[in-house]
């Protein structure tokens, strides 16, 4: 081979470096998971991230925000087997421990958690208020998946037997969050009532099918008992409306953008009125098989699609993205790489980087000095231009970063 065909003409290698910056600046990488995790369920408890097992594994963790450290929590029962399930956490009155409840996956299971945080015994040093306060735990099933039951200690499952619950996502809602709705492969939609322990609605989804899609409630509030929900996957997009009084469905559709129409397994959180969307991966098994790195965003207000220029620091399916607590920052948890291998990333990113109408004018300033190095513009700037954009940015989320 001619050596100067290996050569990168400096202004591109330039432009990758520059690129590289870009994206390490993004993506802040945290301390390494404890374990390889993928197709982990996250929840968010005060300060701390309850990371409930995953495919291969039915360890559970809990990692500190502040501290950047993981703690054993506890396992799941023997026998119970994670592949694609659902956590989430019911409302509690005590802000001192929170309910989880986990279902569905690959091999159904119903089980709760009553979690009291790992954490509270960090600064105790007297030994037998330490010991007692494992106790107590203890005595009470604290820290420990138990069977899901009823007010007579009767066991309730969730699931119809039959159904498939790989990739099952799940939202509480309803007038008085009582309301457990799940939306399943391969066009299945339920709602089962949190305090009378039914379901009361099964129905079917104008879609062929879905599994570890997009699943969220519209973040505006509700009026007249109309509960609204979006779910994305592959080139599906719909408007769900549950009309609580009538106990009817109402579906419509929604665009969804050529690039991202091929994925599903991504990343999704909700920020306000947008849905950041990270990763994804084709349906494809063989040597055929995409993974995807890009970063997208869908603007519900605008209802429109946008993909970013800046992208995640490796192609990634199977992760878990969550906001924290202050919702400042997204943390990117596990997943699979292009080489369909489990890592053992967590990264964290800010949550104004991905949503312009939260920039500040000196980040404004920032990215677009990266456009003019990127794009090669030989160009003077007025600072006025950068009023210009700012107000604009605050105007258009959809603003291109």
């Amino acid at each position: 081979m001619d050596k100067q065909t290996t050569l990168q003409n400096p202004s591109e290698r330039q432009t990758e470096q520059s690129q590289h910056m870009i994206t390490s600046t993004l993506f802040q990488t945290l301390k390494e998971l404890p374990i390889p995790i993928e197709n982990t369920q996250c929840v968010l408890y005060k300060h701390e991230i309850l990371i409930c097992g995953n495919r291969f594994k039915r360890d559970c963790y809990s990692y500190h925000i502040l501290k950047n450290e993981y703690k054993f929590i506890c396992e799941y029962p023997r026998g119970i087997e994670l592949d694609g399930h659902c956590v989430m956490k019911l409302v509690d009155n005590n802000s001192n421990e929170i309910t989880l409840l986990s279902f569905g996956g690959d091999y159904k299971h119903t089980l709760v958690m009553k979690y009291v945080s790992v954490w509270s015994n960090d600064n105790n040093n007297n030994d037998n208020e330490m010991d007692k306060s494992k106790e107590v735990k203890k005595l009470n099933n604290y820290n420990e998946w138990v069977p899901f039951t009823d007010n007579h200690n009767n066991q309730i499952e969730i699931g119809r037997s039959g159904d498939y619950y790989i990739g099952v996502r799940a939202v509480i809602g309803g007038s008085n969050n009582h309301l457990l709705f799940i939306a399943y492969y391969p066009n299945n939609i339920s709602v089962f009532d949190l305090n009378t322990f039914q379901f009361i609605k099964y129905g079917r989804l104008p879609t062929k099918r879905m599994l570890f899609h997009c699943f969220i409630s519209k973040p505006e509030k509700n009026k007249n008992k109309i509960y609204e929900l979006l779910l994305f996957c592959w080139d599906t997009g719909l408007s769900i409306e549950y009309d609580e009084d009538k106990n009817t469905f109402q579906f419509h559709e929604l665009p969804v953008c050529d690039d991202i129409k091929p994925f599903f397994r991504y990343a999704y959180v909700c920020i306000n009125d947008i849905i950041l969307f990270f990763g994804g991966r084709n349906a494809k098994l063989d040597d055929k098989s995409v993974v995807s790195k890009s970063v997208y965003k869908y603007s519900i207000q605008e209802n429109k699609w946008m993909i970013f220029q800046n992208n995640l620091p490796n192609p990634l399916y199977d992760c878990v993205a969550i906001l924290s607590e202050d919702d400042n920052h997204i943390h990117i948890i596990g997943g699979q790489n292009d080489k369909n291998t489990t890592i053992s990333t967590h990264m964290k990113t800010k949550v104004r980087v991905w949503d312009a109408s939260l920039l500040s004018k000196h980040e404004i300033k920032f990215i677009i000095q990266h456009w003019v190095r990127t794009l090669k513009i030989k160009l003077g700037w007025i600072n006025d231009f950068d009023e210009l954009v700012f107000k604009y940015s605050k105007k258009d989320i959809t603003f291109k970063i």
